[in-house]
């Protein structure tokens, strides 16, 4: 005869697929971010083999411009004289996506830290790999909007579209109360729901 548990006490089975929905959710970061870290790898690529030595080419009118630049900074080269600090920056971002990754129930959050993990990848192996140095790379860029030489807006790259992607989507899941966790700030629980029922829902 097997004694019923006493109620509160935990036996391991509170949080009832708990442990599927957290791995569906590192699959899908992890599958974005692969995504987004080889399309950026072979744009890249592909703008060094075309884009080398020659004029901007124009597109939709002028309203974009393919133009290879390196650069030594963020947006607008802004710290170009401090290139090593960017990838201690982006190292501490990778790291905070890895640890929040343990506790990850949600596939919406799930692809917003996949994008950002995708293009801080990127760009972290420009600044490790590329010219002039180890840990001083210059970032390959190519996509200038609306002027041929990044006039109106910083020239970017596909990892920089990941990011802003990513962070977007973010502040988009922050203010409509969806959690990392996969519950939903505001929503009333019933006494009948487990918590993974309620991640279910959100």
């Amino acid at each position: 005869m097997t004694a019923t548990p006493p109620a509160g006490t935990d036996t391991g089975t509170a949080e009832p697929g708990g442990g599927r929905l957290r791995h569906r959710a590192v699959v899908i970061l992890a599958a974005v971010a692969l995504v987004a870290f080889l399309a950026d790898l072979l744009t890249k690529h592909l703008a060094l083999l075309g884009l080398s030595d020659r004029e901007p080419v124009r597109l939709l009118g002028g309203a974009v411009y393919l133009s290879l630049t390196r650069n030594s900074g963020a947006a607008w080269s802004i710290g170009a004289d401090h290139t090593w600090i960017f990838p201690l920056i982006t190292l501490a971002v990778i790291g905070w996506i890895c640890w929040m990754a343990v506790r990850l129930r949600s596939v919406p959050w799930a692809v917003s830290l996949g994008l950002v993990l995708g293009g801080a990848l990127g760009n972290l192996v420009d600044r490790i790999f590329r010219a002039p140095g180890h840990f001083v790379g210059h970032v390959v860029d190519m996509i200038s909007l609306f002027d041929p030489y990044g006039q109106v807006w910083p020239v970017f790259n596909l990892a920089d579209s990941a990011l802003v992607c990513g962070v977007v989507l973010a502040v988009v899941l922050e203010l409509t109360g969806r959690q990392r966790d996969g519950s939903r700030l505001g929503r009333e629980k019933t006494t009948d729901e487990t918590p993974a029922t309620q991640r279910e829902r959100a």
